[in-house]
């Protein structure tokens, strides 16, 4: 029997015919389907790469119950996404793990109450199976928009308070790291470390600076600023510290680009780094390091690994983990000893 074609666009009968196996075969192997032995795969894939075979989409969805697109939402501004390398090292990981899972990433992304609606609207109308969130704000009602989907999702960082603690997430021990990089700074012999922390309504933030108080029980309160994550907020603090507390003589920042910042600053009102004041920051971004002057020593996460963890978790989920959740995973950090402290 000819093999048979649509015009000149093959169909699944025809990958079948050339693969010399049945319809249903061959479609369990295009869609996904387990049951395969691997001789008949291999055979499969190789009619579907010689016919050029494009799977029809509408009718895996139908086979599959699943439309292959997760959402990624971003609780933050346009301008934070495009400027700070996290997101893009984060999404990097997401979008190179949904790939091995032959998935689409759509990428969502929140600048305030106003987008709720919408964001709900998409994730309630069937075009994605899955929902990875990350860069949470504790007062956020976006954890409840996402909820009341009854879509799956996992969430990158340690929930706030109103995310059930089922929910499975991904993050980093922020506070065992920062805990690392303060004791570093003291067993250099620093008696006044100060600490710029992020922003107090996100747990990272408020996690690194608990690791701050774990080992500076009594830190005088002149010695803590509050940035933004940004480096303008890290060159800001730097001179509210440096007004408040000349004799400081090493600085904890809660993330790289407020590091870098600080450093410009120190620079500016003439500290030699690390001789005058030491600096520590947190992320271990290359893009950031890469340009600090003197290079920074700073709390290595694995930015890219929790992006595609997050994919992971999602994805047995949405295999059916059985009726407990995937677990979360908290993954470790170490301090990378530069030449800043």
């Amino acid at each position: 029997m000819p093999e048979q074609t649509t015009g000149s666009r093959p169909t699944l009968e025809a990958v079948a015919a050339r693969a010399g196996v049945s319809r249903a075969t061959a479609s369990r192997v295009v869609n996904g389907g387990a049951g395969v032995r691997p001789p008949l795969v291999e055979k499969v894939r190789k009619a579907v790469d010689e016919l050029g075979y494009v799977p029809n989409h509408a009718a895996r969805t139908l086979v599959t119950r699943r439309n292959g697109a997760v959402a990624v939402i971003i609780a933050e501004p346009e301008f934070r996404i495009f400027s700070d390398p996290f997101f893009e090292q984060q999404v990097r990981g997401i979008s190179r793990e949904l790939t091995a899972h032959d998935a689409q990433l759509v990428l969502l992304w929140v600048e305030g109450a106003g987008d709720h609606d919408r964001i709900a609207r998409y994730l309630g109308g069937g075009h994605v199976d899955g929902a990875l969130a990350f860069s949470l704000h504790n007062d956020d009602a976006l954890p409840a928009v996402i909820d009341r989907t009854r879509i799956p999702v996992v969430y990158g960082g340690r929930p706030g308070p109103g995310i059930s603690p089922e929910v499975p997430f991904v993050d980093c021990d922020n506070r065992g790291g920062a805990r690392e990089a303060v004791r570093h700074l003291v067993g250099l012999g620093r008696r006044a470390v100060a600490h710029i922390s992020g922003p107090d309504d996100q747990t990272s933030a408020i996690d690194r600076l608990h690791g701050y108080r774990d080992v500076l029980i009594d830190a005088d309160p002149t010695l803590l600023c509050r940035g933004d994550f940004t480096e303008e907020s890290g060159a800001r603090a730097m001179a509210e510290l440096l007004d408040r507390r000349p004799d400081l003589d090493g600085v904890f920042v809660a993330n790289d680009l407020m590091a870098s910042g600080a450093l410009l600053t120190l620079r500016e009102r003439g500290r030699r780094v690390p001789e005058d004041v030491a600096v520590v920051g947190f992320d271990d971004m290359a893009s950031v390091v890469g340009r600090t002057s003197p290079a920074l020593t700073t709390v290595h996460q694995d930015i890219e690994g929790m992006g595609r963890l997050m994919v992971k978790l999602l994805m047995r989920l949405l295999d059916g983990a059985g009726p407990e959740l995937p677990g979360s995973v908290i993954t470790p950090t170490s301090l990378v000893r530069r030449d800043s402290a």
